[in-house]
């Protein structure tokens, strides 16, 4: 199984590397035919189809036609490899609309439900997702702009200070366990884990308005 780091080493994420530009070296001795975007598109395909404990560079070049060393000039390491890989795949899932036409008519409530469904259905194309956003930081640009459109739903709960934290809190931790665990729970436990969780944050919401009394 791939982990966030080899055992006793320190690795920086390649979203923070300078420009996140693959490894500066003679371009004139890069392999033709070949490039990051390439590469990762085929690293994604690999995971789905064999899945992460199978994964290795030396599988990937062979399906792309190249010897192993030639994906190295792309990346530095495996690892920034499948950091490139989970946000490929976490940029497949439709984020809310933020305007009045569409599902944003349906309110937060609508849109976080539609946001946890996507989500579930992510986990279950890419079964190899759950796993790299528990060992990567997750900071890649679509990871990004998936936590900007749930920051922007708990905007619309009216939600503040603590309240607020706790909201995010309980739904991350329902989009990462309840829908990414080895064992996903059932459509009908889902269905009603979620109801649970929008009736939870609709409970502190009516308790936050003002006029709502210290007892609400």
């Amino acid at each position: 199984m791939v982990t966030a780091a080899d055992a006793g080493k320190t690795r920086t994420s390649v979203w923070l590397a300078p420009g996140h530009t693959a490894p500066a070296r003679r371009r004139s001795e890069a392999p033709s035919g070949l490039d990051r975007d390439r590469i990762t598109g085929a690293t994604v395909r690999l995971l789905d189809a064999e899945g992460l404990a199978r994964f290795s560079m030396r599988r990937l070049a062979a399906g792309l036609g190249v010897t192993a060393m030639s994906l190295y000039w792309y990346v530095d390491t495996k690892h920034d490899l499948l950091e490139l890989a989970l946000d490929r795949a976490l940029g497949e899932l439709p984020l809310p609309r933020t305007t009045p036409a569409g599902p944003a008519r349906e309110g937060w409530p609508g849109r976080l439900r539609s946001l946890a469904c996507g989500y579930r259905r992510l986990l279950a194309e890419h079964p190899w997702v759950a796993p790299l956003t528990a060992a990567y930081p997750n900071i890649g640009p679509h990871a990004r702009a998936f936590d900007s459109a749930l920051q922007r739903l708990l905007d619309a709960t009216g939600l503040a200070g603590g309240r607020r934290t706790g909201a995010h809190l309980a739904v991350s931790q329902f989009l990462h366990g309840c829908g990414g665990t080895a064992r996903r729970a059932p459509d009908g436990d889902f269905a009603l884990a979620l109801d649970v969780l929008i009736a939870g944050i609709e409970v502190q919401a009516a308790a936050a308005r003002p006029g709502a009394g210290p007892g609400a």
